[in-house]
């Protein structure tokens, strides 16, 4: 399966196509065709159809050769989920391909495979509190252990004191925010495989559901900060 992955849930904006069949999702069973991201603050509805033609181009392909495509649907950015989420809306309706809505935290994880840790994708929520999920990356395979959260750093740690018989790896933008509190108790992920990458999207999605595009919608964990000031 040819699959067109994209990811905007953060600052950096990411595309990728990959084959990945359902037997071998992850390399070697798996390849990436092309894959490109830009990790500077500027914005994803100027730089997202641009980064997807220039992958399509570099992998010699057309729309109309992709089978499905997949997108981080969230937690992250209000505004960046909308972007991609939308983007993909739009190319699989009329091309009538399904799609495939993958937790951000997910794909992440899968941004570790190959290695045997406990992957532990933090995203920046503001306010002391971070989206998060944990998962078991162990060789070929990726075993989610909690669902997705917004959660306290303080809470965080204390979950974390639990595992003591694996390496803990941060991964995502709030990585470094994480281990910076926690004084470098756990590790990070390198530079290389911190930030969101869509082809560890499209790795993931073929573990999860393809569904017509009239289904996709972008999941938020917490309401947008203006809402909850104005509950408070």
């Amino acid at each position: 399966m040819t699959i067109l992955g994209l990811d905007s849930s953060a600052v950096s904006a990411s595309c990728a196509v990959c084959e990945v069949t359902k037997d071998a999702p992850f390399i070697p069973g798996g390849k990436i065709l092309a894959v490109a991201s830009v990790n500077v603050p500027v914005t994803h509805s100027e730089t997202l159809l641009p980064l997807t033609e220039s992958v399509l181009r570099a992998a010699r392909l057309s729309f109309d050769d992709i089978d499905a495509f997949a997108v981080s649907s969230g937690p992250g950015s209000f505004t960046g989920l909308r972007v991609s989420v939308s983007a993909v809306k739009g190319l699989a309706f009329s091309l009538n391909k399904p799609v495939c809505g993958v937790s951000t935290l997910l794909s992440l994880a899968y941004n570790l495979m190959g290695r045997d840790v406990i992957a532990c994708p933090v995203m920046d929520a503001r306010r002391n509190v971070v989206y998060n999920a944990l998962f078991d990356v162990s060789g070929g395979s990726v075993e989610r252990l909690t669902p997705d959260r917004a959660v306290s750093l303080d809470e965080l740690g204390v979950q974390l004191s639990q595992f003591t018989e694996k390496e803990i790896v941060f991964v995502g933008d709030g990585a470094l925010l994480a281990h910076n509190a926690f004084d470098g108790a756990c590790s990070v992920a390198s530079e290389i495989t911190r930030c969101q990458n869509a082809a560890s999207v499209c790795f993931a999605a073929i573990e999860g559901e393809f569904v017509p595009a009239k289904n996709l919608m972008p999941v938020y964990i917490r309401k947008p900060q203006a809402e909850r000031e104005r509950e408070s």
